[in-house]
């Protein structure tokens, strides 16, 4: 962390920051590529009485005598989920049936993490500098907010560990802790997240991911037990003080589509909010993102959306992303010379996932729901 909090590039962002320029490091908030609740006005709100000692701890190279307060280690893969958009560098359940099926190559360079003898490497750097940094950063009373996220964040022995130490050391109402999780086991040992560690803190939220409730949701995110999630969703939304302390975190997807009026259901039966933003897509293969669909399709199906939940103030999140998302370019449009070959690959990824986990309901099944999807799909030859 030393090496890298003033290094040279870091030490650039700051320069530039403080010069008022636009960064393409910032793009994701500057275009809302993911969402429209930016991790900017985010920040801004957390940690706005820093801001006068900011810029009096900065100097003119960008270097700067404060550390770090807010926390984002992405501890390790480790996962009991194999979300359909997501991978191996997130999931371990991922990673294991990738090499099971000889899915990967290990000689290719991205994989090179999974090879055995870097693997030894990565987890040791994790437990003597990651994890030293944060146990550092713990015992000098000056962590403010961490974000637990995966992999799946309630997996991690050492985020039970951490946030344990954080009350022992009397730190937690000073700390504002935040998770991205699929609420599959909400305890350890003999520690609940609820009454073991939450209460105890100063303010805290839990992002819950669930893509889709049913069938649905059970397709997208192979490994949940939707009865399950809700159960505990119901148990913790138990002890919230206030609603931005439980909420939705819905990542729209083509088969999530079908999905939108039971989240939006499920928001106002257990009283709380949606977090709504849309798949990532870099290329013409994510057929998992609406965005691979023809423009006409995609269109007059958000506006049949967004007319059925207009009046309903829990849609909010999602009719803005719905309305964001046909002001973005479909795939077709953004890669007109690769689109026809990239929805192939993509549905021959589909059908190949669904072959290996012996899927009885499919991503078919799903678009049967609306003739003219079915149509598309069916047309797409692999």
């Amino acid at each position: 962390m030393e090496e890298w909090w003033n290094s040279d590039h870091v030490r650039s962002v700051r320069r530039r920051m403080m010069a008022g320029e636009e960064l393409s490091e910032c793009q994701v908030c500057d275009k809302k590529l993911l969402n429209v609740h930016v991790y900017r006005d985010y920040f801004w709100q957390l940690f706005r009485h820093h801001y006068d000692k900011i810029w009096e701890s900065t100097d003119e190279t960008g270097y700067t005598t404060l550390k770090p307060i807010s926390w984002d280690y992405r501890i390790s893969n480790l996962c009991n989920f194999k979300c359909r958009m997501c991978g191996d560098m997130l999931s371990s359940s991922w990673e294991t049936e990738e090499k099971k099926h000889n899915l990967v190559l290990l000689d290719n360079p991205k994989n090179l993490w999974m090879r055995k003898d870097i693997r030894k490497q990565i987890t040791q750097f994790q437990k003597n500098v990651v994890a030293a940094e944060l146990e550092q950063a713990i015992e000098e009373h000056r962590v403010e907010e961490i974000y637990w996220v995966g992999g799946e964040p309630l997996m991690f022995e050492e985020h039970w560990k951490f946030m344990s130490r954080i009350i022992e050391l009397g730190d937690g109402h000073n700390v504002y802790a935040r998770y991205n999780t699929n609420l599959s086991c909400i305890s350890y040992k003999h520690t609940s997240l609820g009454m073991g560690i939450l209460r105890h803190l100063r303010d805290w939220q839990i992002c819950a991911s669930i893509d889709g409730t049913g069938k649905i949701g059970e397709y997208i995110r192979t490994g949940l037990s939707y009865s399950a999630f809700l159960t505990n969703y119901k148990q913790l939304c138990e002890i919230q003080k206030h609603p931005r302390q439980m909420r939705l975190d819905f990542t729209l997807t083509l088969p999530g589509m079908f999905e939108i009026e039971n989240m939006v259901s499920l928001a106002e039966e257990t009283g709380t909010d949606i977090l709504a933003k849309v798949v990532f897509s870099f290329t013409p293969d994510i057929i998992l993102s609406p965005l691979a669909l023809p423009k006409e399709i995609l269109h007059r199906w958000i506006d049949e959306t967004v007319q059925q939940l207009n009046g309903r103030q829990k849609a909010s999140p999602i009719i803005d992303v719905l309305l964001q998302l046909k002001n973005r370019p479909t795939f077709s449009e953004q890669w007109p010379d690769e689109y026809e070959t990239g929805l192939q690959k993509g549905k021959k990824r589909i059908l190949s996932l669904e072959k290996i986990r012996n899927d009885s309901y499919t991503m078919r099944d799903i678009l049967s729901n609306k003739a003219d999807l079915l149509h598309w799909w069916e047309n797409i030859h692999v």
